[in-house]
């Protein structure tokens, strides 16, 4: 949308707003609509089970233009064209209509929604990037300060004052400030005396939910907060239901969250009472700057721990039926960041030829350069090679080929997948080592030892 939208909070207590659409997005919205005080009425050919389970009245028929009588709002969770023609209907009656996921029918855009201490917040795009908006309101709602409720009855009964006073409007941010600063000062030891916070640095493995720790679980189980990498599968993060999920991944050649913004986060939220998890891909040490996290949390005071997960430069090779180290073949590995050219090549030109297996995490777009090195270096040009992608999830797909033939570039979609570079005589094993597949993967949510 270019043009500019005037936000604005509605009062539905008590006043007929139209819901179109009776299927799980429909219910989302009715509980919305609901929790305002509005009297809902219902239009929708199919119902989902949670409107049956609720016992909710739904008129089981199509949308007709007479359902908008009386109407105050509509939502419209319905298909396209649907939505464009209850949009259509409600233009002509001069009714505002929010139309799920259609932005360009409606004249409504819902935002994401952050209530807390008698304070609303409401972030939006404009209708453009719904998801957007969520995310961003995942990271206010963690930024926000416990004592907001607090702050709240502060300034509602300092303003009955201002107004019984004759206190101009312009003047009374000061005396809020003031306000607000001697409250902190008359309850900073009740402060003191709160639940300590704690931050868990977590290794996620390598995506699959059954290979995390007992730890990491218990863990997840009971975060107030949880700040997740890219690559965290969704599966994963459902283990942590009670928890704000914030993402703060890095992905090569994007956009990210900066480093010391990630350690703000962590130690503000902490300093709050807050029981933190920094959700890591594989082990949170190992090329994930696990390290930096936690001198920044030691430095600022705050408790935490490591929780050591599984990391990708060992299961990947492993889940291929590729043992980084094997008897005749190999007595050891080395595990190096294939990111940038300038960390990794000191570390290539100090390895004797064949000496080891060399694991390589993020070096799947700079693979020819490092295969170019390698060979310069004597290593031979049959040299088995290993390119996997999606190590334990359902996205798990590899190439198999030579050193020689990994300075060509392989496939297209993988210059900016995520992947593990095994080189080496262990990979020559593949074949006979690889473990059969389950036809069926036991269900993880909720699962510790295989039972429920």
């Amino acid at each position: 949308m270019s043009e500019p939208l005037f936000p604005a909070f509605l009062k539905l207590a008590g006043r007929r707003v139209l819901l179109v659409g009776a299927g799980p997005v429909g219910w989302t919205k009715y509980q919305a609509l609901r929790d305002a005080g509005a009297r809902v009425k219902v239009v929708a050919p199919a119902v989902c089970p949670a409107f049956v389970e609720a016992r909710v009245r739904v008129i089981r028929r199509a949308f007709r233009d007479a359902d908008l009588r009386g109407a105050w709002w509509v939502v419209s969770a319905a298909p396209a064209e649907v939505n464009r023609r209850v949009a259509a209907a409600a233009e002509k009656r001069r009714i505002f209509v929010n139309a799920v996921d259609h932005p360009s029918a409606g004249s409504a855009y819902l935002g994401g929604v952050v209530r807390k201490g008698g304070v609303t917040l409401a972030v939006s795009t404009d209708g453009a990037a719904p998801a957007l908006a969520g995310l961003v309101r995942e990271g206010l709602e963690a930024l926000l300060p416990g004592e907001l409720a607090d702050w709240t009855e502060t300034a509602s009964s300092a303003r009955a004052g201002w107004r019984a006073a004759g206190v101009p409007i312009h003047e009374r941010r000061p005396l809020l400030l003031r306000a607000l600063n001697a409250l902190y000062e008359r309850r900073g030891d009740d402060r003191a005396q709160r639940r300590p916070g704690f931050v868990s640095l977590v290794g996620a493995g390598p995506g699959d939910p059954g290979l995390l720790t007992v730890r990491a679980l218990e863990r997840l189980r009971s975060a107030d907060l949880v700040l997740y990498d890219a690559l965290v599968p969704p599966e994963v993060l459902a283990l942590a239901p009670r928890a704000h999920r914030f993402f703060v991944g890095k992905r090569a050649r994007r956009k990210s969250v900066e480093q010391e913004t990630i350690h703000r986060l962590m130690i503000r939220a902490a300093r709050r009472g807050k029981q933190v998890v920094r959700l890591k891909c594989g082990d949170p040490v190992v090329l994930g700057r696990g390290g930096e996290e936690a001198l920044a949390l030691a430095e600022a005071g705050i408790s935490f721990e490591l929780v050591p997960g599984v990391t990708s430069a060992i299961a990947a090779p492993e889940l291929a039926g590729i043992p980084v180290t094997h008897r005749g073949l190999a007595s050891g590995f080395a595990v190096i960041s294939g990111h940038a050219e300038t960390a990794w090549e000191p570390l290539v030109s100090s390895l004797s030829p064949h000496a080891l297996t060399l694991v390589v995490l993020m070096g799947v777009a700079t693979r020819a350069r490092l295969a170019e090195a390698l060979l310069a270096r004597g290593w031979r040009p049959t040299t088995p090679v290993a390119v996997l992608y999606g190590a334990s999830t359902a996205k798990h797909r590899e190439w198999v080929g030579t050193l020689e033939a990994l300075r060509v570039p392989t496939e297209p979609e993988g210059e900016d997948a995520p992947g593990t570079l095994v080189i080496g005589e262990v990979v020559s094993l593949a074949h006979a080592l690889r473990a059969p597949r389950p036809a069926r993967r036991p269900e993880v949510g909720g699962v510790v030892d295989g039972r429920r």
